[in-house]
């Protein structure tokens, strides 16, 4: 029976092997473990391709959305209001900066609503947070609009969306911070975790600079109190030898979209997400293909026996349905989502051939 997996993680290692061993014995035979030339070279590479002043590496994207909101001046009991439909992180992040977490409804994209933004916002509230998920961004000249009308503050949630564009604008500017996710999974990845803080901010990026190590400044001196979040110099050499293929990469996933596009659009049961070219406003990099499918649990099943991975974001819920974390709102579009999305594969060690075998059995599950 053919394989096909929802990610590969060994062919991504082989894709890059003798690379990845020659880094690691340059990075080892220099020392370098720690706040090293290839991290500079890392974050310098990502501000230039992102068109940000500001890039710099962190232990993974949760801590960098918090500190950015910590240094963008989150705190204490202001509100901060994003899309149910996102990783607990996003919360988390909000959470942990001293903000209160407010969810609120997914739109027909998957992404946030913007039609609920307004009624969200209370006196309490501080800022928006949209998480541009899937590599696609949100519609933000509308966010931006609102944010101004009353005095709010934007944060990006931006880890699966490196690259990815809203009128020629990259995910992760829009806002005062934002984050990037390096998780092996995503389409720039760690051999393990990391993850990127985006500023424009000179203040905001100083006090991220010092934020992520201890609080200690360029001088050495500690000026503030700290984490210790820092991107492993060994980890950015990996990156850095990825890198030169990003772009790449991210046609070959829209690529691959445009495939799933011809092939799954006649089917009545889907909903699939917005084809490549086809909004002239978004520029998306495909980190997921995730649709909306009829009999979903059914179909999930079936896939697997057909030796195909697929995945339900977020383990089926929504973040406001984690009720034991205080959440008690209902959000019925949100909910009536989580019952009929599931990412079928997209991924790099994918061919035609996968791609359409993975197109053959869901019509062949749609058509018994």
């Amino acid at each position: 029976m053919k394989s096909v997996p929802f990610f590969n993680y060994p062919h991504v290692f082989r894709s890059y092997e003798e690379q990845f061993k020659k880094a690691f014995h340059d990075v080892g035979n220099r020392g370098a473990f720690i706040m090293q030339s290839d991290l500079v070279e890392f974050e310098k590479s990502i501000a230039e391709y992102v068109g940000v002043k500001y890039a710099l590496g962190v232990a993974n994207a949760t801590d960098g959305l918090q500190m950015g909101m910590m240094a963008g001046g989150i705190g204490p009991g202001d509100e901060v209001i994003f899309c149910s439909h996102t990783m607990v992180a996003t919360a988390s992040a909000i959470h942990f900066a001293g903000g209160i977490p407010v969810p609120i409804e997914t739109g027909p994209d998957h992404l946030i609503d913007i039609d609920s933004i307004e009624a969200a916002i209370t006196s309490k509230t501080k800022a928006i947070c949209p998480t541009q998920l899937n590599g696609r961004t949100a519609n933000m000249d509308a966010i931006r609009e609102i944010a101004v009308k009353h005095g709010l503050l934007i944060f990006e949630d931006a880890a699966q969306a490196l690259g990815s564009k809203f009128k020629g604008k990259c995910a992760g500017t829009f806002g005062v911070a934002s984050c990037i996710s390096l998780y092996p999974a995503k389409i720039l990845g760690c051999l393990g975790d990391g993850g990127l803080v985006l500023t424009n901010d000179d203040s905001v990026y100083e006090k991220l600079h010092q934020m992520r190590d201890h609080g200690r400044g360029h001088d050495g001196d500690v000026h503030m109190w700290g984490l210790n979040s820092r991107l492993d110099n060994l980890q950015a050499a990996f990156l850095n030898v990825q890198f030169k293929d990003y772009p790449a990469v991210t046609s070959r996933r829209r690529q691959l979209a445009s495939l799933y596009q011809d092939r799954l659009s006649r089917i009545e049961q889907l909903s699939l997400p917005v084809a490549p070219d086809a909004d002239p406003d978004h520029f998306d990099v495909f980190q997921n293909y995730e649709i909306e499918a009829e009999n979903r649990d059914e179909l999930k099943i079936y896939l697997a026996e057909k030796g195909i991975g697929t995945l339900i974001q977020w383990g089926g819920k929504a973040v406001h349905q984690f009720t034991k974390l205080g959440f008690n709102q209902k959000l019925p579009k949100t909910e009536s989502l989580f019952k009929k999305m599931i990412m079928i594969p997209m991924n790099m060690s994918m061919t035609d051939e996968d791609l359409h075998y993975v197109c053959d059995s869901i019509e062949s599950f749609y058509a018994n």
